[in-house]
């Protein structure tokens, strides 16, 4: 093959190794598959040992090369002829390589930073092996030979902490801090146990846990002892949207207590029912003016009509409804008096509601915190979502480390561009 053909092959599969030329190129049928088939022969110039050029041609080593596809209908392999030299100075005998493999392997490092690329994206990785002409398991050692990126400093943590949990491998669940500024996970732990996060935690500088100045999280009291065993000058803050959570729970609860109180023929029974969304947004957000038909109850009413009805069926839901909304008020325009107020509330709101209350005792000046903190779980949550549908793609993992590294990989999104010595799969 000329010198311009074999220009243009090394071109176009972007290999820019000097001492492989390229001699054929056809079409063959493997174990009933088309493949694109580029022979070529990669010359030893010089002995590795000594450097010489005297050397002894010994041969030459036959290696089917998977390499990146370039035509979506065929995939591609590299017939590479390694040349075996012996060397008349030093009397090594040794053999070709290239950068364009690692020795002992099949696939080529562009194949595996192209499967790497893939990982970063929400796929399985079956239809990443099928894409890329490789084997699910050459994909999963892509993915292992990434874990060793992630290792993590014990000198510093952020001023800010947003602290949570999710179910993982065996439906068992881990725990997830992250940066509650930039939005970066900092940790994931296999469990969510005392004895491991203290010991984590323990392991930063005493400096650096004093840089930490608000850890958010939701109600759980397990997490607060931690937060005041480790952090000794940190704000705790509850997160806002738990909060309400809790409360829309509670007064859902009484509602659906109360309807079933009356026949399922009667009118307060559908104005319970029927519109119970109505119930749990805000007051203000409520349709006022333009009355709508609604064949449950038969009549015409606006949202405001309907809830007003709806909780005068029974004075304790009316109360527990506007203690809810003058809960949420006073969230939104971060009235720490007004929320002091509500959370002593001694008003007949319903049993699971008073427990409620009672929590948000407990945990007074966290709650407080929430109310006027610029920082809340969201993040997290978000991040969570993310992890659900890795999870949910791969139908879920068995393998936490593998679990482990996939989240972080499409956390941090890796590119083709970053360095091939990365991968030792």
């Amino acid at each position: 093959m000329s010198s311009s053909t074999n220009d243009c092959i090394k071109f176009m599969l972007d290999i820019k190794d000097k001492n492989i030329f390229f001699k054929d190129q056809y079409y063959k049928f493997i174990q009933g598959k088309k493949f694109k088939i580029f022979e070529a022969v990669l010359v030893q110039p010089a002995c590795p040992f000594c450097g010489s050029i005297d050397l002894l041609h010994n041969g030459r080593y036959k290696t089917d090369i998977r390499y990146i596809t370039a035509n979506a209908s065929f995939p591609v392999i590299i017939r590479l002829f390694k040349q075996r030299v012996l060397c008349r100075d030093c009397n090594h005998r040794s053999m070709a390589q290239t950068n364009l493999v690692k020795k002992y392997c099949f696939i080529s490092n562009a194949s595996k930073l192209k499967v790497l690329s893939a990982l970063t994206e929400d796929r399985s990785m079956t239809s990443i092996a099928r894409e890329h002409n490789v084997s699910v398991n050459t994909v999963q050692r892509v993915l292992a030979s990434c874990s060793h990126r992630f290792l993590d400093g014990f000198d510093h943590l952020p001023e800010h902490l947003a602290f949570d949990e999710f179910k993982g491998v065996d439906r068992q669940l881990h725990f997830i801090c992250l940066d509650g500024e930039k939005h970066e996970v900092i940790q994931i732990l296999r469990t969510r146990y005392k004895k491991t996060l203290l010991k984590y935690f323990g392991r930063f500088s005493l400096e650096a846990r004093e840089n930490v100045k608000t850890v958010t999280m939701d109600l759980n009291f397990y997490y607060q002892g931690i937060v005041r065993a480790c952090f000794l000058n940190t704000k705790i803050v509850i997160d806002r949207f738990h909060m309400v959570q809790m409360l829309t729970r509670s007064f859902n609860s009484l509602r659906v207590k109360v309807m079933k109180q009356f026949k399922k023929n009667t009118r307060s029974y559908q104005l319970l029912k029927a519109p119970w969304k109505l119930y749990l947004k805000k007051y203000d957000d409520l349709e006022k003016n333009h009355p709508r038909y609604n064949g449950h109850y038969k009549d015409s009413l606006t949202q405001e009509q309907v809830v007003n009805e709806g909780i005068s069926a029974n004075p304790v839901l009316s109360a527990s409804y506007e203690l809810m909304q003058d809960f949420i008020s006073a969230l939104k325009n971060h009235d720490k008096q007004a929320l002091k107020e509500l959370i002593n509330s001694k008003e007949p709101v319903g049993e699971l509601m008073h427990k409620t209350l009672i929590t948000f005792r407990k945990n007074g000046q966290a709650i407080l915190n929430g109310t006027t903190s610029i920082y809340s779980n969201g993040c997290l949550e978000g991040f969570n979502r993310k992890i659900k549908q890795i999870e949910r793609t791969a139908y879920g993992y068995s393998n936490y480390i593998n679990l482990l590294t996939r989240i972080r990989l499409e956390e941090n999104k890796v590119k083709e561009k970053e360095p091939s010595n990365l991968l030792i799969a």
